[in-house]
C-alpha cells in the first residue's frame, strides 16, 4: 500500500505533529540568541560564545543529506522519531549545562537532531500529497519557518525574563514529546526490502569535507587571516575530503548523494538557484539591522520590528504562491520571485541617512514577497522530478545546498563589508584620530579595529549607549565619517547580493518544464527523470 493511502486516516494527526516539530525546531535557532547575554553572565566563557551558534550550524548542516538518504533506506518514521528524541535529549542536557564547554558540546548534539528534523517534514509532505497539494503545504510550512524568525526573539526574551535562560531549552521537552507521539502514531512503518547497505566511508568523507569547509568559511577573515596556514589548511583538507567523497560515491552501492543526480538538469539547476538565493538572502537578513541601528539610529528591538514585514510577506507569498504556481508554472514563478528579490536589493542600495522605518519596512515587504514565491518551489520541483525511492535524498539536498549557500553568503558579504570599510576608514578616519590626544589608549584600540574588525567598531561607536559615554565633540567629529563609510560599504554588499540573485534568475531559465502531478508518489517508483 502506498504511504499516502495508509496515512490518510491519520493525516490530521500527522500534519499537526509536523507543524509542532517544525515550529519548535525552528524556534530553537532564534530564541537562543536572545538568551546569549544571560548565558555568558552565568556560565562565563565570553570568548566561546560564537561556538554556541557555530557548533549547531556545523552538525545540523552535515547531517541533512545523511538523514535524507537514511529516510529512503530505512523509512521516514524511524529516522524522524530518532531525530526528535536526539533533539529533546540534547535540549535537556543544554538546560543542565554547568559551563560553556558543556553547553557547546550539547548544542552540537542538538544540531544533529535538528539536522535530521530539518528535511523530514518536506520529505513526508512529498509522500502524502499530490504535486499540486504539495505546492500549498510546502508554502505553509515554509511560512511557519519564517514565522519562527519573527516570534523567536520575543519568546526567548519572555522565557529569560519570566524564568531563566535554561527554559529556552527546557521548553523543547513537552512540545517535542507531543510532536514525537503524534508523528510516531501517524506515520506508517516502513519495511526495508532486502539488506540495507550504509555508505559509511561516504558519510565519513562528507563529514570531514563539509565541516572543514564550513570552519574555513566561518573563521576566515575573522579569527584568522585568509592567507593563514589554519584557513588554507582547512580549505585543503576540505578539497581532499570532498574529492575522496566523490570517488567513494561513484562506486558505492547506496551512495549518500548519488553523483548521477547531477546529470539531471532539474536537480543541478534547482540546487544552484537555491544556493544563489541563500547567498543573496543573507545580505538582507544580516546587514539591514546593522544599517538601521548604525545609520538611522534606532534600537536593536526596533530594527527587529523593521524586519518583521519581511517574514510576514514571505509567509503570505508562500501561501499565495502555492496556488499561483498552477497557473504560472514552476520555472516562471521562480524567475518572477528572483526578479522581485533583485528589485528589493536595488531598493536597498537607495537607503541612506534619511531612510525612515516605514520606507525600510516597505523594502522588506518586496524582499519577502520574492522569497516566498521561490523558496517552497525549490523543494517541490525536485520532488516532482524524481521517483519515490529518491525522494528523501533529493529533498534533503535542497536544504543542504541552501545551508551551504547561507554560510558562503555570510562569508563573502561580510568580507566585502570589512574590506570596503577598512579601506574607507583608513583613508578618512585614521588621519582624524591621529591628530587627537590619547591618554587612555582608546584611540589606539579603535585604530587597530579598523584593519581587523571594522564591524565591531561601527557597533561600538554608533550605538546610543556608547555615544552617551563619549565626549560630544568626539562623537560629532567621528560619527559622520563612520556613517559615510558604512553606507558606502553596505551599498556594495547589497549590489553583490543583487548580482548573486541575477545569476540565480538567469540559471532558472535552465530548469525546464516541471509538471505538477495530480496524485501522491506511491511505493512503486515512477520512471527516472529525463537526464539532460
Amino acid at each position: 500500500m502506498a504511504p499516502a493511502e495508509s496515512a490518510v486516516p491519520r493525516r490530521g494527526l500527522l500534519i499537526a505533529g509536523l507543524m509542532i516539530a517544525m515550529l519548535f525546531g525552528a524556534l530553537d535557532q532564534t530564541v537562543v540568541g536572545t538568551a546569549m547575554p544571560r548565558i555568558v553572565g552565568e556560565l562565563g566563557g565570553l570568548s566561546l560564545m560564537a561556538w554556541l551558534t557555530t557548533a549547531y550550524m556545523l552538525t545540523s548542516t552535515v547531517v541533512v543529506p545523511i538523514a535524507g538518504k537514511l529516510a529512503d533506506l530505512i523509512g521516514r518514521r524511524i529516522v524522524y522519531v530518532t531525530g526528535l528524541l536526539v533533539f529533546i535529549a540534547a535540549s535537556a542536557l543544554c538546560g543542565m549545562s554547568q559551563n560553556m564547554s558543556e553547553l557547546i558540546l550539547f548544542r552540537a548534539l542538538q544540531g544533529i537532531g535538528g539536522g535530521i528534523m530539518m528535511p523530514m517534514a518536506m520529505i513526508i509532505i512529498g509522500d502524502i500529497f499530490t504535486g499540486k497539494e504539495r505546492a500549498k503545504w510546502q508554502g505553509i510550512f515554509g511560512g511557519l519557518f519564517g514565522l519562527s524568525s519573527v516570534i523567536g526573539p520575543q519568546v526567548g526574551g519572555w522565557l529569560v525574563d519570566a524564568l531563566n535562560w535554561r527554559w529556552v531549552f527546557y521548553i523543547n521537552l513537552p512540545v517535542g514529546l507531543l510532536a514525537t507521539v503524534l508523528i510516531a502514531m501517524a506515520l506508517p512503518k516502513h519495511k526495508a526490502q532486502g539488506k540495507v547497505v550504509f555508505d559509511i566511508p561516504g558519510m565519513a568523507a562528507m563529514i570531514v569535507g563539509v565541516v572543514s569547509l564550513l570552519l574555513a568559511l566561518t573563521f576566515g577573515g575573522v579569527d584568522y587571516p585568509w592567507g593563514s596556514w589554519q584557513i588554507i589548511g582547512l580549505f585543503a583538507l576540505a578539497a581532499v575530503a570532498l574529492t575522496t567523497f566523490g570517488i567513494i560515491e561513484s562506486r558505492a552501492k547506496e551512495p549518500i548523494l548519488p553523483l548521477r543526480l547531477f546529470k539531471s538538469r532539474v536537480f543541478s539547476t534547482i540546487n544552484g538557484v537555491g544556493f544563489l538565493l541563500s547567498v543573496g538572502m543573507f545580505g538582507a537578513i544580516m546587514f539591514v539591522p546593522l544599517f538601521m541601528q548604525g545609520i538611522v539610529g534606532i534600537s536593536a528591538s526596533a530594527s527587529g520590528t523593521v524586519m518583521t514585514p519581511l517574514m510576514i510577506s514571505m509567509i503570505v507569498a508562500s501561501v499565495i504562491g502555492g496556488r499561483l504556481v498552477y497557473k504560472l508554472g514552476i520555472r516562471a514563478q521562480i524567475l518572477a520571485g528572483m526578479i522581485i528579490m533583485a528589485v528589493g536589493f536595488v531598493l536597498l542600495t537607495t537607503m541612506g541617512l534619511n531612510t525612515t522605518r516605514l520606507a525600510a519596512s516597505g523594502i522588506m515587504v518586496v524582499l519577502g514577497v520574492g522569497m516566498g514565491l521561490v523558496m517552497p518551489l525549490l523543494t517541490l520541483a525536485l520532488q516532482e522530478s524524481f521517483p519515490k525511492s529518491e525522494l528523501g535524498v533529493v529533498t534533503s539536498s535542497s536544504q543542504f545546498f541552501r545551508a551551504i549557500g547561507g554560510t558562503f553568503g555570510m562569508t563573502v558579504l561580510g568580507a566585502v563589508m570589512n574590506h570596503q570599510s577598512s579601506k574607507l576608514l583608513t583613508r578618512d578616519l585614521v588621519p582624524v584620530l591621529g591628530n587627537m590626544p590619547d591618554p587612555t589608549g582608546m584611540i589606539a584600540q579603535m585604530t587597530s579595529k579598523i584593519d581587523t574588525d571594522p564591524q565591531s567598531l561601527y557597533s561600538m561607536l554608533l550605538s546610543p549607549e556608547m555615544q552617551a559615554q563619549l565626549p560630544k565633540s568626539f562623537v560629532d567629529l567621528v560619527s559622520p565619517i563612520l556613517k559615510h563609510s558604512m553606507i558606502v560599504s553596505l551599498h556594495d554588499v547589497f549590489w553583490i547580493g543583487f548580482a548573486f540573485l541575477v545569476l540565480g534568475g538567469l540559471l532558472s531559465f535552465a530548469i525546464g518544464k516541471v509538471k505538477l502531478s495530480d496524485r501522491p508518489k506511491g511505493r512503486q517508483d515512477t520512471p527516472e527523470p529525463a537526464m539532460h
